[in-house]
């Protein structure tokens, strides 16, 4: 096979290399279940203080990690605010029940 029928893989203008790969899809709706996932990803994958800066307390990559960001994420489209998360967060209980919705 020459290399000009070789596929090679494209990525669109403006996005870095793998950058749709680092992020996890965001549900088209938000259930009770995947906010109770998002409570479990933000709680078990907390900042962690290191030597090196912070990482994720689970597996010590760069904080915020994939799971962090998308507990935050989802847990923000079911109506919490930031401070409601880091509640969480600091209570570290990863079946901690959601707090009531917020109106909007």
């Amino acid at each position: 096979m020459n290399s000009s029928s070789t596929l090679r893989p494209t990525t669109p203008t403006g996005e870095r290399a793998g950058a749709a790969l680092r992020e996890i899809p965001l549900p088209p709706y938000v259930t009770a279940e995947d906010a109770q996932f998002a409570v479990r990803a933000v709680v078990v994958h907390a900042p962690r203080r290191w030597s090196g800066g912070t990482v994720c307390r689970n597996d010590a990559s760069p904080h915020p990690c994939r799971l962090h960001r998308w507990g935050t994420r989802v847990l923000a489209l079911r109506g919490l605010r930031a401070a409601d998360i880091a509640a969480l967060i600091e209570r570290g209980d990863p079946a901690a029940p959601l707090p009531p919705r917020t109106p909007a």
